[in-house]
């Protein structure tokens, strides 16, 4: 297509700070204007691809005002109501269909050879249903609406980025570029833009420090931070396990638009010169992540401003392969990013750089306190956990969870359960879990748990965190199942025996019970650690200077 058209004309729609305009380009793609709501991202975009970009609510534009022979056609039209992130994926996709119905009325409109849209993975399957009959695509159908589930991580960007590419390219051919692409990892960005001299890993281009923008780093995490993101990402209360910190050796996790600094979402790496100090990326490093190279520059006012840029664009290296495949490039003849990139400067003015985040939030008094025990946590939702409650001062307690993610039940972890099992184990096993339980109850006895809250909502100070509390449960948890692993059949009957007298004849119907089977002797252990927390946690808030007493065993 290019050597009978020679230069291509194209727009770009929902175009953000100008990823798609990016990749366009460099292969020699005229952008002749790009539409976008937000003005700031028009401003990046206008600086950083010299072309028309025009801020405007796309939903209201009058499609008689586009421009005029138009080649290609490409967006992003905007994914939030899509995501799964999103209130858990209870978006409004009534809403989100506006926009994509616009995308296409303008790809109808205009009529280009080619044309392609970005989207998060979950719009593929919504395109299928709503292509069908009677769906409300299905007056597109003409335009050859083919959606793909794409890792952007195939085609040269440092990130597991899944997405939704649908169009009417030609796929098979993108594809056929991937063995030609060289695969990059988080530790490569990191380690080029911590060097004296800045050579961009991705384009090759060669960069002054003094003139790197937006790699000013945060403050370390705190010691909490990183208690509570190491919690969020390895022993979540529901979801599955993340590594911490984020590995270095493989493509990084996807790079969000919004994230705090004790998000599950944040990117979060070791100090290299400082073991156990650990930090968030810089823009620069979220930038180089997400396909940018590090002559593009970001004017937004404000830190998180930068942030959502960089985390709501379409990656440029990506644009960059598939506006290749728009242009029916064979793979023996692709051109290389490194070699299309040599006449990248930075814009100017330059931005000055945004300051990071600080450390340090208010919280409120009652702020909630919810983390998995770690050696009593056994994925899927299946976990034992300590929590404050809702009353003031806030209740703690141990709570269990078991089922499936559709039906999730619990299991009250109360004293009158504890003395039913311990009562059921021969002499010589009840004085292992008794030394233990004994030795837990005594720690809580002694805990400062009055002020625990305060601790914790940075209020007060006091001699006990829950962190403390957390620990010396996820101890107990580990020595008691090991003490249960050589008993497993025994554990078995016990669990079976605790979930029968919370539910009577209706346990077995429950689902997840194989589960709790498989598992009995670390099931078993949380049943009597919560049971003899919970106990101790209630005997110390009604009496703070209650010291311990004897379990009385049947």
């Amino acid at each position: 297509m290019r050597e009978a058209a020679g230069i291509l004309r194209a727009i770009d729609l929902y175009s953000g700070v100008g990823g798609w305009a990016l990749g366009l380009r460099l292969v020699g793609v005229e952008v002749v204007a790009s539409y976008e709501r937000w003005g700031i991202a028009n401003e990046t975009n206008f600086k950083n691809n010299r072309h028309q970009a025009q801020t405007v609510d796309i939903r209201r534009l009058d499609v008689n005002e586009l421009p005029a022979n138009i080649d290609i056609v490409v967006g992003s039209p905007p994914c939030t109501q899509f995501s799964f992130s999103n209130r858990g994926g209870r978006g409004d996709i009534d809403d989100g269909l506006r926009d994509i119905i616009k995308f296409l009325e303008i790809v109808d409109h205009v009529k280009p050879k080619v044309w392609a849209m970005e989207n998060v993975p979950r719009v593929a399957q919504i395109i299928k249903a709503e292509l069908m009959p009677k769906g409300r695509l299905r007056r597109f159908k003409h335009l050859g609406i083919v959606p793909h589930i794409v890792n952007m991580a195939d085609f040269g960007v440092p990130q597991k980025r899944t997405r939704c590419i649908a169009g009417n390219f030609d796929f098979d051919l993108l594809s056929s570029y991937m063995p030609k692409i060289p695969r990059r990892t988080l530790g490569q960005i990191i380690q080029a833009l911590a060097a004296e001299s800045i050579v961009d890993p991705i384009y090759g281009l060669r960069l002054d420090r003094q003139k790197l923008t937006d790699h000013v780093k945060e403050a370390a995490l705190s010691p909490e931070e990183v208690r509570i993101n190491k919690a969020a990402k390895v022993t979540h209360p529901v979801y599955n396990a993340m590594s911490f910190p984020d590995r270095l050796d493989r493509p990084v996790r996807t790079i969000t638009a919004t994230c705090t600094r004790v998000s599950r979402e944040s990117i979060v790496i070791e100090d290299p010169k400082k073991i156990g100090v650990y930090r968030r990326l810089t823009i620069r490093e979220r930038a180089s992540l997400q396909g940018f190279p590090i002559t593009f520059q970001f004017y937004g006012e404000t830190y998180g401003q930068r942030q959502q840029m960089v985390g709501n664009a379409i990656p440029p290296v990506f644009a960059f392969y598939l506006a290749q495949s728009l242009l029916g490039v064979k793979a023996n003849q692709l051109l290389a990013l490194q070699e299309a990139a040599v006449s990248l400067e930075c814009p100017s003015p330059m931005p000055s750089d945004a300051k990071p985040d600080r450390s340090g939030f208010k919280y409120s008094a009652n702020r909630k306190f919810r983390f998995a025990i770690p050696s009593l946590h056994l994925k899927s939702g299946v976990r034992f956990e300590l929590v404050n409650g809702t009353g003031s001062p806030p209740e703690w307690k141990v709570n269990f969870y078991f089922g499936t993610s559709k039906s999730i039940h619990s299991l009250g972890l109360r004293s009158s359960l504890c003395t039913l099992l311990l009562s059921k184990l021969s002499k010589e096993i009840l004085q292992s879990a008794r030394s233990e339980l004994d030795a837990l109850d005594a720690f809580i006895a002694d805990a400062d748990v009055t002020h625990m809250q305060a601790i914790w909502s940075h209020r007060g100070v006091g001699c006990t965190t829950p962190f403390m509390v957390l620990d010396k449960l996820d101890e107990i948890g580990a020595n008691l199942a090991r003490v249960f692993s050589e008993h497993e059949v025994l554990a078995q009957e016990l669990v079976g025996d605790a979930v029968l007298e919370e539910y009577g004849q209706k346990a077995m119907g429950l689902p997840g019970l194989v589960k709790l089977a498989r598992n009995a002797p670390p099931i078993l252990a949380g049943i009597l650690v919560g049971a003899t927390a919970n106990d101790a946690l209630i005997r110390k808030t009604q009496c703070p200077s209650a010291a311990p007493t004897a379990r009385a065993v049947g």
